[in-house]
């Protein structure tokens, strides 16, 4: 069955009347429709079917081509053929996927006329769009660098500000299609639909495309693009446009004042003021690594002077170390130990157990640590174990000292 494709005619009607011709496992097919249905990149209308006789409303999820029909997924529906029925396309969602396309649109003509880049794959995302360029047509160019990107960026929006005419047109066959100053070889021999954006002044794209489209360049607004990187032998640039890339242009310029306001400098010089801060930041932990160092080693010192004079169980805790702090104090005694030293961090309850490796410090973790609620592991001569609180690793420390007197 057939149905009529209203968007191709007018891409700005948002409701209309219909009729049900069939009813499948996948949804209804109407007569004609306004719902585009998803291909080309682009995804699919979405929106409502309110049946005309009881006013019933059936929400459409997506729309797809099954070759010249439409099919409408809804759930949970009553619909039968000859049931009339009314459409209506959530329209936020179509204007935002039309600003996109067009978008899209500029920016391949741009890469194609400015560098012989070839999009070869496009795609609209939730966050963002991608496309992804083959430089094919002009060995001069390599690579895709940010400048080649921002040269694109601004001639699309200079397309975008001269408020281009944007018109599709219906050809029979390829032959004729072709006789249009296409970007991209055709991929199809009949029923061609080609998208020109320009006039008899500037044509900024011309390929063929199935998708909906604004009928100036003007109600794009803006577009921005975020990033470019290599992609299997081509570039993928991401890019926005329309409303999107208004939307992301605010939330970073939120991101930025409120920097700014923290940082007590204007945007301009908040760059310089990030870089003096994260060198005075560098300074700064590079002199208390320093202190942190030779606060190890007289911890270390107090250690060793209690082993040389025979202490056999040794605990110490700290609130100014990490257990990486205490492993180094660990490496450094371990030729001094004869019996045990277990030295714990207070702010995250780990203990650290260190022997000759005579005390098994795996073993006694593994035996010990868990009647205490605690979880560890190690080797004869270190190991470690992590408690829920103070209260546990203490009970498990002198549970250590009776245990080896």
């Amino acid at each position: 069955m057939n149905t009529i494709k209203l968007y191709n005619d007018n891409v700005y009607l948002s409701e209309c009347t219909a009729t049900v011709t069939d009813v499948t496992e996948k949804g209804v097919i109407l007569d004609r429709t306004i719902f585009f249905p998803e291909g080309g990149g682009q995804s699919s209308d979405i929106g409502t079917l309110i049946n005309s006789s009881d006013e019933t409303t059936y929400p459409v999820t997506h729309a797809s081509e099954s070759g010249d029909a439409i099919i409408h997924e809804i759930s949970n529906h009553n619909l039968q053929v000859g049931d009339k029925v009314i459409c209506r396309i959530n329209w936020p969602h179509r204007f935002d996927n039309m600003q996109r396309h067009c978008g899209e649109h500029l920016l391949s003509g741009a890469m194609y006329k400015l560098f012989g880049g070839v999009n070869r794959g496009f795609h609209m995302g939730e966050h963002f769009m991608t496309a992804d360029i083959n430089l094919e047509k002009d060995p001069s160019f390599t690579e895709v660098t940010w400048e080649m990107a921002m040269e694109a960026e601004e001639l699309v929006n200079s397309h975008i500000w001269q408020d281009l005419p944007v018109k599709a047109e219906e050809f029979s066959t390829g032959e004729e299609a072709a006789k249009m100053p296409l970007r991209k070889e055709l991929a199809v021999d009949e029923d061609v639909r080609v998208v020109t954006i320009g006039n008899d002044d500037v044509i900024a794209d011309c390929v063929a495309c199935c998708g909906t489209h604004p009928t100036s360049t003007a109600q794009i607004g803006l577009l921005k693009i975020y990033k470019v990187e290599k992609n299997k032998g081509m570039f993928r640039i991401y890019f926005e446009a329309g409303k999107r890339a208004m939307e992301d242009y605010r939330a970073k310029h939120d991101i930025l004042t409120a920097l700014s306001n923290r940082y007590s400098t204007g945007i301009d010089e908040l760059t310089d003021k990030i870089e003096k801060q994260e060198k005075r930041h560098e300074e700064t932990k590079s002199t208390l690594n320093k202190l942190r160092n030779v606060l190890i080693s007289q911890k270390t010192e107090e250690i060793k002077k209690e082993l040389s004079a025979g202490v056999p169980f040794i605990s110490r805790f700290y609130d100014e170390f990490t257990p990486e702090d205490i492993m180094k104090i660990g490496k450094n005694i371990l030729q001094d130990i004869k019996g045990l030293v277990v030295a714990g961090d207070l702010n995250t309850n780990t203990l650290i157990l260190f022997s000759d490796g005579t005390n098994d410090c795996g073993k006694l973790v593994k035996d010990n640590a868990g009647v205490y609620n605690g979880k560890g592991g190690g080797r004869k001569d270190n190991a470690r174990a992590l408690f829920p609180d103070y209260d546990s690793m203490m009970l498990f420390t002198d549970a250590l000292e009776k245990l080896l007197r």
